[in-house]
């Protein structure tokens, strides 16, 4: 399938999405959320299939997301002049829809940042289950430039990530945070030096596909359910999900490979 906003391929049990409108830092008009959808959802139809065991998202040029395109946010033609867009709509359409799949897409979603990550692009970023960057990267909560909130997650996971007044500061402060910062904060997993940021981050998704990701889907599972949960519910759902774990094909190679010195493989069933 052809896309002009994105870039996508499937290969070795990896799905990659490439943000591709280099020319305004992939910032997200209409056309790219579209684009971004349908490639979801050839991802879910390869993950049934069994032809897709990870997720690798990534931009092209000098940064991954600006975040939302203002030049692209119409106003109703039966509006007046002066009227404003909904923002809200903007986002009920297309960034809480991609927020969402994003954290409940049962299989590892790597992030690999490839510059200025600022707004939305910050936080669609953050709703991935590992975030690389590049050491040259920046994020921003870019929002209260403009007098906005942070939107797609980002008044959720920054408490939870980085404490409340680390999260405070970012969002009202709007002011740029390095990457090594980010990983200092435990706001990201990893930084690598810029030109190895694309091999690392295939690597990385390479490996998990090759893991039990029916286990990870559960793991990933697990730990999102347990902001969430108070410790009895928690152990209740370890319980329900380890019995869904040991039932699955991968426990039993697992097993098996310990048990016969080998190395175990993986099907993600």
């Amino acid at each position: 399938m052809a896309f002009d906003t994105i870039e996508f391929s499937l290969q070795d049990g990896v799905a990659t999405l490439v943000l591709n409108r280099p020319d305004s830092l992939n910032s997200f008009n209409e056309a790219m959320h579209r684009e971004v959808r349908e490639a979801l959802t050839l991802v879910e139809r390869a993950r049934q299939d069994g032809e897709c065991r990870a997720l690798l998202i990534t931009g092209n040029g000098r940064g991954f997301c600006a975040g939302q395109d203002l030049s692209d946010r119409a106003v109703s033609p039966d509006a007046g002049a002066d009227a404003a867009p909904d923002l809200g709509h903007s986002i009920e359409t297309w960034y809480n829809p991609l927020v969402r799949t994003l954290t409940a897409l049962p299989l590892p979603v790597i992030c690999a940042v490839n510059g200025v990550a600022a707004g939305a692009g910050a936080n669609i970023a953050l709703a991935c289950d590992l975030v690389i960057a590049a050491r040259s990267a920046k994020f921003i909560q870019a929002f209260c430039k403009l007098g906005l909130v942070p939107d797609s997650g980002g008044t959720w996971q920054l408490p939870r990530l980085v404490g409340m007044a680390r999260a405070k500061g970012l969002a009202m402060l709007g002011d740029k945070l390095s990457a090594e910062q980010a990983a200092d904060w435990g706001l990201i997993w990893q930084v690598v030096d810029d030109d190895a940021l694309r091999g690392t981050a295939t690597d990385l998704a390479r490996h998990l596909a090759t893991q039990p990701t029916r286990g990870l889907a559960l793991i990933k599972q697990a730990l999102n359910d347990s902001t969430g949960n108070d410790l009895d519910t928690q152990l209740d759902l370890e319980r329900d999900l380890q019995r869904q774990a040991g039932r699955s094909k991968d426990y039993r190679e697992g097993v098996s490979a310990f048990m016969e010195r080998r190395a175990p493989r993986f099907t993600g069933e």
